[in-house]
């Protein structure tokens, strides 16, 4: 399955260089704009709209629990599409991610009893690179939204969000993750994700293609649990969705296509093609680590 990964980094180079840059660990919440680069470690509060600029670099050791607080009145400003109501981190520059299994990073509300949607998401705005190993995702909007960037996503946990991963035009690559009880894992149009070995279950829709996918390949994940549809075509896909080499829980394909919904139930729409199917789950699907 190591193919899965060459798709991305054919033409591309995603990757970013993990150091740290001796900046002062924030003791106070964060708001508003920062510059240059930034390392954060331990706990660290958001208040509102954190925006780190182009140009700058954001560091987060393992460990470390970011947590978002209810904005603060006069920092929410950006509140509608592609931006999010409540607190969020909004990364122009390039961001690094990169927990262990023993210590993997949080990004929460302050709140643990708290809804999905309790704070905005982690927004990537042409981002030449962002990197998130080991990390675990709850109670966001959108927990990673990413627009015009070259984002990795790898042994991350997405859990208890309204949408766990969500892009557009963007260079993703989607290996080893779990995605559970979402209300959509995985969200986009245009772009050129590769997504690999994921385990991706009990949402109340695995996949939605909003509008016209293109580059896409989405291969060898276990597909389980989904709650109302496993695949939704929106409005603007009228073309055939190729998705084989997955496992649905089961080989009957009347059974599997009944998961989606697509051009056999809207006949505007294309259809979702799984053939071949996998007879059985992928093994090292999901994450390494116990959570």
């Amino acid at each position: 399955m190591d193919r899965c990964r060459n798709i991305l980094y054919r033409g591309i180079l995603v990757g970013l260089v993990l150091g740290l840059c001796g900046c002062a660990v924030p003791q106070t919440p964060v708001s508003g704009t920062l510059l240059g680069d930034v390392h954060w470690q331990d706990k660290v509060y958001l208040d509102g709209d954190v925006i780190f600029a182009e140009g700058s670099r954001l560091t987060i050791a393992p460990g470390t629990e970011v947590v978002f607080l209810p904005a603060s009145e006069g920092r929410d400003p950006l509140t509608t599409h592609p931006n999010f109501p409540g607190s969020e981190l909004i990364i122009k520059g390039e961001l690094v991610a990169e927990g262990t299994a023993t210590a993997p990073i949080t990004f929460k509300y302050v709140d643990s009893l708290a809804p999905a949607g309790s704070w905005g998401g982690i927004n990537l705005s042409q981002s030449p690179g962002a990197s998130f190993r080991f990390c675990r995702f709850t109670q966001a909007d959108s927990a990673v939204h990413s627009q015009e960037s070259t984002v990795s996503i790898e042994e991350s946990l997405f859990e208890n969000n309204l949408v766990g991963i969500r892009f557009f035009s963007s260079q993703m690559l989607i290996e080893n993750n779990l995605l559970r009880r979402n209300g959509t894992a995985i969200r986009f149009h245009f772009g050129a994700p590769v997504i690999c070995r994921n385990q991706i279950i009990d949402n109340r829709r695995a996949f939605f293609f909003t509008s016209f996918p293109r580059d896409f390949h989405i291969e060898a994940n276990n597909i389980l649990g989904s709650g109302d549809y496993a695949v939704v075509l929106g409005e603007e896909v009228p073309d055939d969705v190729a998705m084989p080499r997955n496992y649905w829980g089961t080989t009957d394909l009347p059974s599997i296509e009944a998961l989606f919904f697509d051009g056999r139930r809207t006949g505007y729409l294309g259809s979702v093609q799984v053939t071949p199917i996998l007879t059985a789950p992928i093994e090292k699907a999901g994450i390494s680590w116990n959570p």
